[in-house]
């Protein structure tokens, strides 16, 4: 700090008079020290070194070097992370919620003995259906709708609606039931599923075995029959004898998740029956030939809150049971009821023979109990 040249910065203010001029310290002296004292701590453990040197300005030493590149490294990972997150967290949650493929499970019912026929309304009459209601007005909603911890009141009904609304356009609506209407099911679904559900109806319409389900779900794995979607008849051998269709059944709901509830609707349908050539006959109702063919169907549908005023669900699960129907149905795309007066063989009645050789596995089916066919007729 010797010597007698001007601050860096000039001459302070009145360091006009000679007389003081090597003695004048501003902040600029003191910032532009090449030795600094030591403080009095130091000084006692070290007499020989009573002040350090500085580094020149400018210079930046090694540990603070390493301090400015550990915080620019900790800048750089924050960002990365909050990049990552934003690129990736949307498309995480997206797969998380993704509908899961359908499973379904289709039993058919084997007639004991021949299958009893004569006019739609006596059968209906003479059945457990009599008391049933008809079409759409056999879906009835919950009387009392309450909401849930994340759900209000109007989204519960909401979301029952909706369930109601698949559950007739599924099994009720006459263009879906004789093959030539598949819109009014799919409009209901998810984006998600409606790629599956094309597959099962492509399959449907095309000869030979249905083509692999492609959700990502494995090797192997087929896509469901049209008939785990909707009710389907096979209208080359059996028509409706009776738009009428009879129902009964319940809808209910629950939340699985803050954001997700799951309707099942569990219902009986009811179905006047008889040969194809009746429609072409136009005489519906009128023919002493028609049978009843009884579908119970349990449905479980996923709703999103999202989805909620979309009208849009995914089908989970689905469990049937229908007949009379032979064995051999339990995977068909079309169901092909036993009409009036028919039978089946007496193997498919009196049970199965797990030592039987049969390669190609044993269809899962029951027995149609007698107390579901219509008594006292005729």
């Amino acid at each position: 700090m010797a010597g007698r040249a001007n601050p860096p910065e000039g001459m302070p203010p009145g360091g006009s008079d000679d007389e003081f001029r090597s003695t004048v310290f501003d902040e600029s002296f003191i910032r532009r020290a090449r030795l600094q004292e030591c403080s009095a701590q130091e000084r006692l453990a070290d007499h020989e070194h009573p002040v350090r040197p500085l580094p020149p300005l400018g210079r930046v030493t090694g540990s603070t070097a390493k301090q400015v590149m550990v915080l620019l490294g900790l800048v750089i990972l924050a960002f990365g992370t909050a990049m990552y997150m934003g690129l990736t967290g949307p498309s995480q949650e997206q797969t998380a919620t993704e509908p899961r493929p359908l499973r379904a499970t289709i039993v058919p019912l084997v007639p004991r003995e021949t299958v009893p026929g004569g006019p739609a309304e006596e059968l209906f009459s003479a059945s457990q259906a009599a008391g049933f209601g008809i079409g759409a007005d056999g879906v009835e909603l919950p009387a009392d709708v309450t909401g849930t911890r994340d759900f209000s009141d109007h989204q519960i009904r909401a979301a029952l609606t909706l369930g109601k609304k698949y559950v007739v356009e599924s099994s009720l609506d006459s263009g879906v039931l004789t093959g030539g209407a598949t819109e009014p099911v799919r409009d209901l679904l998810v984006s998600d599923q409606r790629g599956r559900f094309d597959r099962s109806m492509r399959a449907a319409a095309a000869p030979g075995p249905p083509p692999p389900d492609a959700s990502g779900q494995g090797e192997g794995l087929r896509a469901p029959p049209a008939t785990a979607w909707l009710v389907r008849l096979d209208t080359e051998h059996v028509a409706l004898a009776d738009p009428g269709v009879r129902v009964s059944g319940t809808l209910t709901v629950t939340q699985q998740d803050r954001d997700l509830l799951e309707v099942t609707a569990d219902h009986v349908f009811v179905y006047a029956v008889g040969p194809a050539e009746r429609a072409a006959g136009n005489d519906q109702g009128s023919g002493e030939d028609a049978a009843l063919f009884t579908v119970r169907r349990q449905v479980r549908l996923q709703i999103e809150r999202e989805d909620l005023p979309r009208q849009r669900l995914s089908v989970e699960h689905v469990v049937m049971q229908a007949g009379p129907l032979p064995c051999s149905a339990v995977s068909a795309d079309e169901l092909r009821p036993i009409l009036a007066g028919q039978s089946v063989g007496q193997d498919e009645v009196t049970g199965i023979d797990p030592y039987a050789d049969r390669p190609n596995g044993t269809p899962v089916c029951g027995t149609l109990a007698g107390a579901a066919q219509p008594s006292g007729i005729g």
